[in-house]
């Protein structure tokens, strides 16, 4: 079984193994000699590096205190999760899972080994509690596969112990200046590796500022495929808002595609919208019993005792980890598909050779501008045609729609909102503050077919069904209230974004 812990750490660049004084700095009072230790590690990944170069790094480590597999995935700067399996020939399968997204079935090799000297400092307070460690590596890397030679260098790292303040690493890097150590150019040790054994190797070419409408939209769509990808080992393991933001960022795809489609051509690109949606659809069974579980839970415990009358509160929890576990089942057999792999395989093929239109290279304000009058052209008719139905499920089948395109038209003008400014901006948060009732509109929706579903079988099994009454009731008050307050609401919103003239 892997177990993950969050490693917040910072590298420097040293010319000898000699680790600076830190005695006084942020609290540190002592720091206590751990000996040196020899570390092995063998890194693997495809013979393409597609792992290096989303900064994700796989190792085989014999020696010190872990040995074992380490797969480390990037969480923000300076800050990585370290997820570790026990010590086997070849990589554990649960790990080459959390790398699919990235590896896409291609092999995993090893591809260089780096024997380490660490000689390791604990930095510990007055109090003796651990703040942090800090080693003076001397590192011999050997290139395996891709390239050939040999380097060696030495550096030093400082890892924040568990709880520590992170600001202790802005204080020890000061300190650090002030002895003529600087933090390192690379990354990781991987990285400068992979850069010293790799005769004629150039930079990775930097991502070119858009000109184009076509280029803001490119833009775009990349972030969000990349958001995809990076996600993945997420949702795998089930960290909180994993399933949502990957959703998100889904939609935000397929939107893109779809508000601006006298861009793209919308033809060529037909295949690749009905896959992102396929996978939105899928993801939304998980993300959607998440919500009915919080929602559900939450209004619960929301009543007063006395409304409480037989046992939902068991009957509530076998009906939600039923069929939460049922959704994390499918959405783990979707990430596994073959199909959702092709899916990714085929926005790559669109990113590298985009089928654009001639709008495309027009000048982003005027095109851009155009899209986005049309989107909200577009939300108008959806949201106006809802608010004059009676109530009832046809006028809930029409709000919804409207909540589906508000997002797709906040989606678009956020994809806008470099080249365009204010107005995408405001059209971006008009849009979400329209974005809100209305899902809470829906949530009432769901929450009422849940309940009432509930209600049944707590009566097929004869008990009270009158704590299941309490809670419909008061989610059809949610309901009135909210479409009550939508007319006001959708008023200020055309006030302030529908295009003028």
């Amino acid at each position: 079984m892997a177990d993950t812990t969050r490693e917040i750490e910072r590298k420097f660049e040293s010319r000898d193994s000699g680790l600076p004084d830190l005695t006084n700095v942020g609290g540190i009072a002592s720091v206590v000699d751990q000996g040196v230790t020899e570390l092995d590690a063998v890194y693997h990944d495809t013979p393409d590096l597609r792992l290096a170069a989303s900064s994700v790094t796989l190792r085989r480590r014999t020696g010190g205190s872990s040995p074992g597999w380490h797969l480390k995935l990037p969480v923000g700067p300076d800050t990585r999760d370290e997820i570790t399996a026990p010590l086997t020939d070849e990589p554990p399968a649960e790990l080459l899972r959390l790398i699919r997204s990235r590896t896409r079935g291609a092999e995993v090799v090893p591809v260089v080994r780096l024997r380490s000297a660490r000689d390791v400092r604990e930095l510990r307070d007055a109090e003796g509690r651990l703040l942090a460690e800090a080693s003076a590596d001397s590192v011999h890397a050997e290139r395996l596969a891709g390239g050939r030679g040999e380097a060696q260098w030495t550096e030093i790292e400082v890892e924040l112990a568990e709880g520590a303040d992170p600001a202790l690493l802005d204080l020890v890097e000061k300190r650090f200046r002030r002895a003529g150590v600087h933090r390192s150019g690379s990354p990781s040790k991987l990285a400068r590796a992979l850069a010293e054994t790799t005769p004629g190797t150039a930079p990775a070419p930097r991502r070119k500022k858009p000109v184009t409408a076509g280029d803001h939209v490119l833009a775009y769509l990349r972030d969000q495929r990349d958001r995809v990808v990076a996600l993945d080992p997420a949702v795998r393991r089930g960290l909180p808002e994993a399933v949502h933001d990957m959703r998100v960022a889904t939609r935000r795809l397929r939107s893109a595609l779809r508000a601006y489609r006298s861009l793209l051509d919308r033809e060529a690109l037909a295949p690749l919208a009905a896959e992102l949606q396929w996978l939105t659809r899928e993801l939304g069974v998980d993300r959607d019993q998440e919500v009915l579980d919080e929602r559900l839970a939450a209004a619960l415990d929301a009543l007063p005792a006395a409304l409480v009358t037989g046992p939902v509160r068991d009957r509530l929890g076998l009906w939600s980890g039923t069929r939460r576990g049922r959704a994390r089942s499918r959405t783990a057999a979707v990430l596994d598909s073959r199909r959702y792999l092709d899916l990714l395989n085929s926005l790559d093929a669109v990113l590298a050779d985009p089928p654009l239109r001639k709008a495309a290279r027009r000048k982003p304000e005027k095109a851009l501008a155009k899209a986005l009058d049309k989107e909200f052209g577009r939300l108008s008719r959806l949201v106006e045609r809802a608010l004059a139905l009676d109530p009832g499920p046809e006028r809930d089948t029409a709000l919804h729609e409207a909540r589906k395109k508000a997002k797709r038209t906040r989606y678009a003008a956020e994809a806008a909102r470099p080249a365009l400014g204010k107005k995408a901006g405001r059209l971006a948060d008009d849009a979400k503050s329209l974005q809100r009732p209305l899902g809470e509109h829906q949530d009432s929706v769901m929450s009422r077919e849940a309940l009432r579903s509930l209600a049944q079988d707590a009566s097929r099994a004869g008990e009270p069904a009158f704590t299941w009454g309490v809670l419909y009731g008061r989610e059809e008050r949610t309901a009135a209230l909210t479409e009550t307050a939508l007319p006001a609401r959708w008023a200020e919103v055309t006030r302030r974004s529908r295009p003028k003239g």
